[in-house]
């Protein structure tokens, strides 16, 4: 049967990639992803054929996969972080319908939220949700909702994409959001780059957060009650009695 390996490659850096998803790497005939994500691995994966789409061709990649797939090569749909967190696993499904013939092995890689917090110190020891803010495919009305529901059930919040040129504002308008629940003073961190070159990380409260300035780049992290900053880590406690 033809195969697609479809691989969370990590956050970035190739030490985070899982050896798991570097094996499939190696044994693929052809590695094709979204234009950033191969330009992360292809120096480390020499021999390979590469074939890119740009943002928003995720169908057309999907259906590329399956077409090289049926060729009787061995292929990498990959993503960054975990692909059945925000990535290609789940409309790989809905397009391998298409294709009976082509088996799907997905394997998972480091996310943005566990890569991010490694940073920060411990912020998601306790319960956690993630939440992107971007609204290409949720309505914004819906994503409101969620804050609000994640606030008020006092939820450590990890947010993806927090920002663009588009969204300039759309972390601000979480945070406001979230400070209906949550103390001004919550702690908080973001984590820029993660994993790649230019790396960097701040601890800070939820109203200083609130006028911070984020990209795309940027993976931001809302304590909960009890999360508190120890030695510039933010820490979230699980707990354990007599600590």
């Amino acid at each position: 049967m033809n195969k697609i390996f479809v691989v969370g490659i990590g956050p970035g850096a190739y030490e985070q990639m899982t050896v798991k998803a570097a094996d499939a790497l190696r044994r693929s005939d052809v590695i094709i992803g979204y234009t950033v994500y191969v330009d992360l691995v292809r120096e480390h994966f020499a021999g390979k054929e590469f074939l890119t789409t740009p943002m928003k061709k995720e169908v057309d990649r999907c259906v590329m996969a399956f077409e090289e797939a049926k060729k009787g090569r061995l292929v990498s749909m990959i993503c960054s972080g975990d692909a059945g967190v925000y990535g290609m696993a789940g409309l790989m499904y809905e397009v391998g319908v298409n294709y009976p013939d082509v088996e799907l092995e997905i394997i998972p890689g480091v996310t943005a939220a566990t890569g991010g917090a490694a940073v920060l110190g411990a912020p998601l020891i306790h319960d956690f949700c993630l939440i992107s803010l971007s609204d290409l495919l949720t309505p914004w009305e819906k994503i409101e909702k969620r804050l609000l529901a994640a606030a008020e059930a006092d939820f450590v919040v990890c947010l993806y994409n927090p920002s663009s040129r588009k969204r300039h504002d759309y972390l601000q308008k979480a945070c406001d959001l979230m400070l209906r629940y949550k103390s001004e003073d919550t702690v908080c961190g973001i984590v820029n780059h993660i994993a790649r070159e230019g790396q960097s990380e701040q601890v800070m409260t939820l109203r200083e957060l609130r006028d911070t300035q984020v990209d795309m780049f940027t993976t931001v992290f809302v304590g909960n009650s009890q999360t508190k900053e120890i030695g510039g880590k933010m820490v979230t406690p699980r707990g354990y009695k007599n600590v």
